[in-house]
């Protein structure tokens, strides 16, 4: 059976080298360059490939084809695919077919690697075999074809599920449905919140979905939908009264088939409103695979936050500099600008996905003092804050970014990277943003 591959990088070489393994002929096709260490993993596996171009008469001679999650389906040669019917998957979709460790999947606008990263780092100290994959770390299919593993937990985009077809959660994660990556879905949030939905198909009622009883999207599906899984709702705003998670008096109760774990908040490695329903989401999911209390209680008290979420760099001069370039959409910024108590000066922008600034314009009123755009194209940030932030400035490059924060900056501000934004026009992904904000402000 041959296999052909849409994309080289981290989830296209994961998927070649399992497909490799398992005794398909494997073709990797990448209309962009290669990156070298991918380059050499492919040829140590003495796989075929080819880099700025899609092959399309060899891509159609495959009996499938795997896609990276980045190319979007109306690329020419998937549009072409799909007029004669050639199936097309996520890597996701294919190695599930090979694994039968415990999935456990995360999805969500926002949350989706600080839970997902919870839950491993639980399972880890658990002594569990347990695998971090899917949108962060080492692909889901790579680490199929090369370890054992009891538990894998899968971090999942919607655009990894868009490629999902037979695969399986044994516990689904979902933590919330905001207006996010809608270029990709024709502007209509309908489409992307589908998407996300897809998280629960072919789940039984031998599955667990973990959900956000306070999300109206996802609380409104479920009223119209019969769910086969067994239900693990969390809500900070309400006390429940079967399975799940609440709060009551400052403390987090989690209750799974009548045993409770209590915690106070002020425990929590993780603060804020959203990181609660985080740490929620995580402690259920490990309470559901038996996980003991107290070293459930000890890992969310010692987690480390993720990098490039909220990510404390330094203090200079009296300012506080924070790195939160992950967030890639005007939810997660909103998230980020409300566990702000000190002035803000902003770092904003980048490729706009869409985005709808008026759900932040009361907290940007309340706390910013100076707006830094930072992207090619900044007229929709400045037409959305231009009267409510007194003080806007335009750049195309971070280090230009730092030095007008650090000079407008006062005792006791905090200057934010949180772009809401997508960071492909300057940068090549939000890592690489993040780090050369560290960098700058480092060089300070």
């Amino acid at each position: 059976m041959t296999i052909a591959i849409l994309g080289g990088g981290e989830s296209g070489t994961g998927a070649a080298v399992l497909a490799a393994k398992k005794g398909y002929a494997v073709f990797v096709s990448d209309t962009g360059k290669i990156k070298e260490n991918y380059k050499q993993v492919l040829l140590h596996h003495a796989i075929s490939f080819e880099e700025g171009k899609h092959s399309e008469e060899r891509i159609m001679q495959a009996d499938e084809v795997v896609k990276s999650p980045g190319i979007p389906d109306n690329a020419p040669v998937v549009a072409l695919l799909g007029k004669y019917g050639k199936p097309v998957i996520s890597e996701i979709e294919f190695a599930g077919r090979f694994s039968g460790a415990t999935k456990v999947c995360i999805t969500g606008s926002n949350g989706k690697t600080t839970t997902s990263s919870l839950i491993y780092h639980i399972l880890k100290r658990a002594g569990l075999r347990v695998a971090l994959a899917g949108n962060i770390g080492k692909s889901y299919a790579l680490q199929v074809a090369g370890e054992e593993n009891d538990v894998h937990v899968i971090e999942l985009s919607s655009f990894q599920l868009d490629g999902m077809f037979g695969f399986k959660a044994d516990i689904a994660v979902l933590l919330n449905i905001t207006p996010d990556h809608l270029d990709r879905y024709g502007y209509c949030f309908e489409n992307y919140a589908r998407s996300k939905f897809r998280i629960l198909q072919n789940q039984t009622d031998r599955d667990a979905f973990i959900y956000n009883a306070d999300d109206p999207v996802i609380t409104d599906y479920i009223s119209k939908t019969k769910v086969q899984a067994g239900k693990f709702p969390f809500s900070v705003r309400k006390k429940l009264s079967g399975e799940g998670a609440w709060i009551v008096n400052n403390e987090m109760i989690v209750n799974i088939n009548s045993n409770f774990l209590n915690m106070t908040l002020e425990n929590l490695a993780l603060q804020g409103k959203h990181n609660i329903y985080n740490s929620m989401a995580a402690a259920i999911a490990a309470k559901i695979l038996d996980i003991r209390k107290e070293l459930i209680k000890e890992s969310l008290s010692d987690f480390q936050n993720v990098e490039h979420r909220l990510e404390y760099v330094a203090r200079i001069h009296g300012v506080d500099y924070i790195n939160d370039s992950k967030a890639t959409n005007v939810n997660s910024t909103w998230y980020a600008m409300e566990s702000m108590s000190h002035p803000v000066i902003w770092i904003a922008g980048g490729i706009d996905k869409g985005n709808d600034y008026s759900a932040l314009r009361d907290l940007a009123r309340e706390k910013v003092r100076v707006l830094i755009c930072l992207g090619k194209d900044n007229d929709r940030l400045i037409e959305a804050f231009g009267g409510v932030i007194d003080s806007i400035y335009e750049t195309d490059n971070m280090p230009e970014a730092i030095k007008i924060a650090s000079y407008l900056g006062k005792q006791n501000d905090v200057v934010l990277l949180s772009p809401a934004c997508a960071s492909f026009d300057l940068f090549e992904n939000f890592e690489d943003r993040g780090n050369r904000f560290k960098e700058a402000v480092r060089s300070l």
